[in-house]
């Protein structure tokens, strides 16, 4: 029989729907019976492409005996990562508190008032190596639950755990001494002293792409630091981003970044592959082709949007939010993490003929298998496509990739999020300059957030979308990324609607998550949910950059291109708040540094003057496009109504005329303007 979750649009949440537990969505119905059952309650944090949390639903939450113990000792929620990031943000502290490390499925044990006193991630089913299994678990807690001075002591801890959650997400700005040059220095040091000059990346394993990084080092790549500087940014970018584009983690033959390597030199993933993983790192390679005239950056950036054109793009409109990792075996129902894209020697050789021997030596390819690194087992035999060596395999790639094709495909995650469609619109808008057709793509992506999750009466954008309803208002990232892809779209298209939407998208960002001490920005409006008592701070940039960091340099562009003084004041407060935390942990601050190099060296706003039907203009127009200028506004002065609607904002485009068949360029840099 289905639990209450058959009612929820989440498909993680649809996933546990069938569970023989007896599994609450997040909301007050179920605290209210764990206060009237006086019994604890489990948040269990997941999402639908999640690996261990497949693993553990298989081995734990759809077994009878085990389910049949959690439903009577506990009330069980189930809750969806991707569409309750503030949720997942506090019980992750929690966890990360208590053990000093965390991941998914995070399984907390919070008391009926919501506050956590123990959990963990992945569980085994039994006992297994001193450790006890996840039944065993649950029988011991709710043990300690019925004893008066167990659970005395769980309340105590409780209660300090959240004491302790709420100063690390809360903590009021410290002043400092830090100036913008001072926190960009600390977080290119910091870089430095991290990067694994040899094999890319800024860790051991297992190595994530941080496309944060990038981001910053390709803004740093551009300002006037010294000449050795500039040279080991140049160094840190080429090693980084080439090991990844040649390795395991890119998919050699579908396009498509995966979501992490397991091992040192990126040749095993970890198979997922999420939109904003792909977003993201399509519009660092692309700025890299940019920055460098690397024609190899541009075909990464290209094929990775190529892939989310064709696996994640839904037909009403928006991208789906990725692709699970595991998928089924061909020829059997057993699902097996990244069975759709690894290679057997006798598969090879049956689809390449005589160029397997070739295709082989290039790719890393063995009759063994190479994935030598798996900690499971679970490649055993098999082969994960990395180049080894260069040479022309077009023809063969596109064997493979039509042959792939006929196996079953992973499992796609098709609700759609705000801030990764943002990313995702952001990422078509710019590489609209290798690619002229990626300027629908965008414009598809931001009209689908304005139609279908934006809700104008109200000012009030809404998180997730599917299955023809839209649900959790917005956070703070929705705001921020959402503001940044409409300046961008307006980049790519001239239309300055997409600049209005952006400014007052920064207009509602200020009054729902700016609304406490000067300069901090709230993950969450203030009584969005009653449940969770810590309202978080959202800054410290990760996987995705923070919403303060994104709304940094949206105030930054919008307050000098529109002349908005109070935006201005806004990223002056927000700077002060956070550079105080960016000096003593640097690395968890890299966009937010980047934006600091706007602060520093102004964006430029260029302005292509002619009619957009003229030859001359778009070729003026393309070149322009395809010169890394970091963060720069571009203006299309049409000759007609986009510039009569800009021109009621800024009046010195109105005089800007060129007869008809010509066009001109003017590039202007803190009010000062050349021709060019």
């Amino acid at each position: 029989m289905p639990n209450r979750l058959s009612r929820e649009k989440s498909p993680y949440l649809l996933q546990h729907a069938h569970n023989p537990v007896d599994w609450f969505p997040w909301g007050e119905e179920a605290f209210a019976r764990a206060r009237r059952e006086d019994k604890p309650v489990l948040v269990s944090i997941g999402y639908a492409t999640c690996h261990w949390c497949h693993v553990m639903e298989r081995e734990s939450f759809e077994d009878a005996a085990v389910a049949a113990v959690m439903n009577r000792d506990l009330v069980c929620v189930k809750v969806d990562r991707e569409e309750r990031p503030d949720v997942d943000r506090v019980f992750m502290t929690a966890l990360q508190a208590l053990a000093g490390q965390g991941g998914w499925p995070l399984n907390m044990f919070v008391t009926p008032s919501g506050k956590p006193f123990i959990g963990g991630t992945y569980f085994p089913p039994a006992d297994r190596g001193g450790r006890p299994g996840w039944s065993t678990l649950v029988q011991r807690i709710a043990a300690a639950w019925r004893d008066p001075e167990s659970r005395a002591r769980m309340v105590d801890q409780a209660d300090r755990l959240h004491a302790a959650v709420a100063d690390l997400l809360t903590a009021a700005p410290t002043p400092s001494e830090a100036n913008a040059r001072a926190v960009v220095d600390a977080v290119w040091t910091s870089l430095r002293a991290a990067h694994d000059d040899d094999r890319g990346g800024f860790s051991p394993a297992p190595k994530f792409p941080m496309p944060v990084y990038a981001h910053f080092l390709l803004r740093d790549l551009a300002a006037p630091p010294a000449a050795d500087r500039r040279a080991d940014s140049l160094q840190m970018l080429s090693t980084t981003l080439g090991a990844m584009a040649r390795g395991g983690l890119f998919d050699q033959a579908g396009g498509g970044f995966h979501r992490y390597s397991t091992d040192g030199d990126w040749r095993v993933p970890h198979f997922e592959k999420m939109l904003y993983d792909n977003a993201q790192l399509a519009t660092v390679y692309f700025e890299a082709f940019q920055a460098t005239g690397d024609a190899f950056y541009g075909t990464v950036a290209r094929r990775t949007l190529a892939y989310m054109q064709e696996a994640l793009a839904l037909p009403g409109g928006g991208f789906a939010s990725g692709e699970d990792a595991d998928s089924a075996v061909p020829g059997s129902t057993e699902k097996k993490e990244g069975a759709f894209y690894l290679w057997s020697m006798n598969e090879i050789e049956s689809l390449l003929g005589p160029r397997a021997a070739a295709f082989a030596e290039a790719f890393g390819l063995r009759p063994d298998g190479n994935a030598l690194s798996d900690p499971f087992g679970e490649f055993t035999g098999l082969n994960i496509l990395h180049r080894v060596s260069p040479g022309d395999f077009e023809k063969e790639l596109k064997t493979l990739f039509d042959h792939r094709a006929g196996r079953p495909r992973p499992f796609l995650d098709d609700k759609a999020i705000a801030s990764w469609n943002a990313l995702a619109a952001a990422a078509f808008a710019k590489a609209a300059a290798l690619d002229d057709s990626f300027t629908a793509t965008a414009r598809r992506t931001m009209t689908f957030l304005k139609e279908t999750l934006w809700d104008a009466p109200s000012r009030t954008l809404y998180r997730r979308w599917r299955d023809g309803g839209r649900a959790v208002s917005g956070l703070a990232d929705d705001y921020g990324f959402t503001a940044h892809a409409a300046v961008e779209t307006f980049n790519a298209t001239g239309d300055p609607a997409w600049l209005f939407w952006a400014e007052e998208l920064l207009d509602v960002f200020i009054q729902k998550f700016m609304d406490g001490p000067p300069g901090v920005v709230h993950a969450t409006a203030a009584g969005q949910d009653p449940l969770l008592s810590i309202r978080a701070r959202d800054e410290g940039d990760n996987v995705e950059p923070a919403s303060s960091s994104v709304a940094y340099l949206n105030f930054l562009r919008l307050g000098r291109f529109l002349a908005r003084a109070d935006f201005l004041t806004t990223a002056d407060a927000l700077a002060r708040a956070v550079r105080s935390t960016a000096a003593r942990s640097p690395r968890a601050y890299a966009a937010f540094a980047a934006a600091e190099w706007a602060s520093l060296v102004p964006p430029a706003e260029v302005i292509v003057v002619g009619r957009p039907d003229e030859p001359g203009t778009r070729a003026r127009l393309a070149a322009e496009r395809r010169r890394f200028r970091p963060d720069a506004i571009w203006v299309q002065a049409d000759q007609g109504p986009f510039q009569e609607l800009l021109s009621a904002r800024l009046p010195h485009l109105k005089s800007l005329r060129v007869p008809p068949g010509a066009s001109q360029t003017q590039i202007c840099v803190d009010g000062a303007c050349q021709l060019q």
